[in-house]
C-alpha cells in the first residue's frame, strides 16, 4: 500500500513489537506463529502503522515476501531502540520497587590497583544493569570527605584517621609502596644507601587536597618536597629523574622491570603496605548495590586477586 496523509496518533508499543516480528522473520504468518496471533491481525496492525506513519514499512508488490522499503529500514533501527527503551524504563521501576538503588556513587583511593577497579566495574554492571555507577577518583583524606559529605555513598579509602564516629569501616587488602627514582638520579647508583641519605634530595609527595588529613604527611622523609595532586602526574616526574617518591608497586613494575626506574633500598623506608578500607556512613546503610560492591571488593581482598595486595617485606 502507499499511504497518504497519516493518521491522528502515534504508534503503540504493540504496534511497534508486530513490525519488528514481521520485519525479523520475513513474513506476516511467521510473525503470527511467533506472536500466537492470527495472520489477520498482525496485517492490520502494519496497515494502521502505516497509516499513522504516512509511510510504507514493505514492498510488498512483486513478491510473496514483504521486504523493507528503505524507510521500513530506518524505521526499524527507531523501533528497537523504543523498545529497549522501555525494556530499560521498566526494569529501572522493578528494581526500585524491591528497594534497588537508582544510582550509586563510589569514591576509590587512587593507590588501587586499576585491575581490582576494573573487575568490580565489570561484574557490577552485569549484577546490576539498571544502577548507574557514578565515580569518584581521590587521594588520601579526600575520599573520606566526599562519603562523610554525602557525595559519595561508598569509598574505598586509603589511611583515615577521622570521621570514625559515623563511618563504618571494613579492611579490604592493601598494597605495597616503593620508594623509586630515575637510574640516573643519585640515589639510584649501585651499592647500599647511608641511612638519612633520602633527606638530602627532592622527594616528591602526593599532596592532599581534604581538610581531614590537611597537614599530615605519609611517608615523608626529605627535608624538600614537592607537592603534587596527581598520581599520574607524580608518576610521569619520577620517570623524568625529577627528585624520588614513593609509588604503588602495580603502577610501576612495568618501569621496574623496564629499567625505567629503580627501586630504593631505603634503610629508613617503613617496610609496611598502604592499606584500603571499604567506607560508609553508619546513618545511611547501604543499598542492595552498594552493599554488593562492598563485598565484592572484600572478596577481592580475601582472594588475593591480581596478586597486588601483599605487604611489603
Amino acid at each position: 500500500m502507499s499511504p497518504s496523509a497519516p493518521a491522528v496518533g502515534m504508534p503503540t508499543l504493540d504496534q511497534l513489537q508486530v513490525f519488528l516480528a514481521v520485519a525479523e522473520t520475513g513474513s506476516f504468518a511467521a510473525a503470527a506463529r511467533q506472536l500466537k496471533r492470527a495472520t489477520s491481525a498482525i496485517s492490520y496492525q502494519i496497515d494502521q502503522l502505516e497509516l499513522q506513519l504516512g509511510l510504507a514499512l514493505f514492498d510488498r508488490a512483486g513478491t510473496r515476501r514483504p521486504v523493507l522499503t528503505p524507510a521500513g529500514l530506518a524505521m526499524r533501527t527507531e523501533a528497537q531502540g523504543v523498545l529497549r527503551g522501555v525494556g530499560a524504563l521498566r526494569a529501572r521501576a522493578g528494581g526500585l520497587r524491591t528497594g534497588l538503588e537508582a544510582e550509586v556513587s563510589l569514591v576509590v583511593d587512587v593507590m588501587l590497583p586499576a585491575e581490582r577497579l576494573a573487575c568490580a566495574a565489570r561484574d557490577f554492571q552485569a549484577d546490576f544493569p539498571t544502577v548507574a555507577l557514578r565515580l569518584h577518583i581521590e587521594s588520601l583524606g579526600a575520599v573520606g570527605q566526599l562519603v562523610l559529605g554525602g557525595v559519595a555513598t561508598i569509598g574505598v579509602s586509603g589511611p583515615i584517621r577521622a570521621g570514625g564516629e559515623v563511618l563504618e569501616q571494613r579492611a579490604i587488602g592493601h598494597v605495597e609502596l616503593v620508594p623509586v627514582a630515575a637510574p640516573d638520579h643519585p640515589l639510584a647508583r649501585s651499592g647500599p644507601l647511608v641511612p638519612g641519605e633520602s633527606r638530602d634530595h627532592i622527594q616528591l609527595v602526593l599532596s592532599d587536597r581534604s581538610p581531614l588529613t590537611a597537614g599530615q604527611d605519609f611517608g615523608v622523609l626529605a627535608d624538600r618536597t614537592w607537592r603534587i595532586a596527581d598520581l599520574s602526574a607524580k608518576h610521569a616526574l619520577l620517570r623524568a629523574g625529577i627528585g624520588w617518591g614513593s609509588m604503588p608497586r602495580w603502577m610501576i613494575a612495568d618501569d621496574l622491570a623496564a629499567g625505567r626506574l629503580v627501586a630504593l633500598d631505603l634503610p629508613e623506608w617503613p617496610r609496611v603496605g598502604y592499606p584500603f578500607h571499604l567506607i560508609h556512613r553508619t546513618d545511611t546503610p547501604p543499598g542492595p548495590a552498594a552493599r554488593w560492591l562492598i563485598d565484592r571488593f572484600a572478596a577481592q581482598a580475601e582472594g588475593g586477586e591480581s596478586g597486588a595486595y601483599a605487604a611489603a617485606p
